[in-house]
């Protein structure tokens, strides 16, 4: 196969980056989703259980999904497939919103669990295949790099899909539910542009490896010796749960701030571009990080930062709602170098012959991003906000001083 450039590829990744940005700040997980079915209806376990399935079904299904796609060599027509259904559950959304919101909200809640199941399991199908890609195309370096350069466009993007979110919620003649539908509509153009870039490049053929042959259960029976054989997997999954921790309270800083400081909705869209702002800012330093340090760099100096934000998050809660915008720029920068930190350092860590194995288990055992932030609100509840914070924050320096040294990369 004739060699593709570098720029090729850092382009078809990019590409579907910025419109994957741009799309899913139309359902933002913080801000817009739960507005969303806030409308749809009052009841807090029901958005619980949509949350929890947004969030953990792609990990849940990690292992699956990896044990069917080791048996596949070539992996780009199943990322288009994913994100084919991600862009179908997005259309589905805006009918049966647009259609029944306002008559039949019940009947869109119930829709909801079939279309946001299919989103998210989707999403982790695709985003296997996806980082399998990456893995083949691209060396260490070049991964890390890539990472950090896509999340400088991504940031951007979701800066401009904060101002589209924020124009269409101004328009008082476009009401519910044609407000929630059109955004749901522009997710869908979205994702089925952001998946073009992929068209641009060539996946490396490769042998069909012969432990693709395994059944699911002999394959689910050598998960645990990977974990024994591996000591730099077993910390980074123990690592990677224990900053779920500040995953869990990140959407709990909005409602620390109505609680403490009476702020109303108003401030919902200030502190969402305070937040996108972080992630656009912070890609200065994760870049300059990137090329002079390997992964490993930017996840402890993520997880240090994320571990600083409970404090300050008490502190200016003294100050003010103005002054708390400053907690939401560091949310901003914490999300972004845990998007560009963590995966390439799962593929730093992973054997070639083994990358689909650890991505699936990285995910499927990845439990705390699933319970934790279901467990966020029943936590400080119990035990206040500056207990919780306290805590996160022990966790937090804790597992940035248990991630270790280095590990040699797999490939060159």
């Amino acid at each position: 196969m004739k060699e593709q450039s570098t720029k090729t590829i850092y382009f078809a990744f990019i590409w579907h980056a910025t419109f994957l940005a741009l799309t899913l700040s139309m359902l933002d997980y913080n801000t817009v989703f739960p507005a969303l079915v806030s409308a749809l209806t009052e009841s807090k376990i029901v958005f619980g259980i949509l949350y929890s399935i947004m969030i953990g079904a792609p990990l849940i299904f990690n292992l699956a999904f990896s044990h069917y796609l080791k048996k596949r060599p070539n992996k780009k027509k199943f990322l288009l497939l994913g994100i084919q259904l991600r862009a179908a559950a997005f259309l589905g959304m805006a009918i049966f919103t647009y259609k029944f919101g306002a008559d039949e909200p019940r009947f869109v809640v119930a829709s909801f669990f079939v279309w946001i199941f299919l989103f998210s399991a989707s999403g982790g199908f695709a985003g296997i295949s996806y980082a399998e890609i990456i893995g083949k195309l691209l060396s260490s370096r070049e991964r890390t790099r890539l990472y950090a350069i896509k999340q400088f466009f991504s940031s951007i993007a979701a800066f401009a899909g904060g101002l589209i979110i924020s124009r269409i919620f101004s328009f008082s003649a476009l009401e519910f539910p044609a407000n929630y539908s059109l955004t749901l509509l522009i997710g869908f153009l979205g994702l089925t542009v952001a998946s073009l870039g992929f068209y641009a490049i060539r996946e490396p053929e490769e042998d069909k490896p012969a432990e693709g042959s395994l059944s699911f259960l002999d394959y689910l029976k050598k998960v645990p010796e990977y974990l024994k054989n591996d000591k730099t997997l077993r910390r980074f999954i123990l690592v990677e749960n224990m900053t779920s921790f500040s995953v869990m309270i990140l959407p709990f800083y909005m409602i620390f701030a109505i609680d403490t400081l009476g702020v109303d909705s108003g401030y919902i869209g200030w502190y969402l571009l305070f937040q996108i702002t972080g992630g656009i800012l912070s890609n200065i330093v994760w870049t300059y990080i990137a090329s002079r340090y390997d992964s490993r760099r930017i996840i402890k100096t993520c997880i240090f930062v994320g571990g600083t934000v409970p404090l300050i998050a008490l502190a200016l809660s003294r100050l003010g709602p103005e002054a708390f915008s400053f907690v939401f720029l560091l949310t901003g920068f914490i999300q972004s170098g845990r998007r560009i930190g963590f995966e390439p350092y799962i593929l730093d860590i992973a054997p070639t012959a083994h990358r689909t194995e650890y991505l699936g288990i990285r995910g499927s055992m990845n439990i705390g991003a699933v319970l934790l932030p279901i467990a966020g609100g029943a936590v400080i509840q119990t035990l206040g906000y500056t207990f919780t914070f306290v805590i996160v924050t022990v966790i937090m320096f804790t597992a940035g001083l248990m991630l270790g040294k280095p590990a040699p990369s797999s490939e060159a």
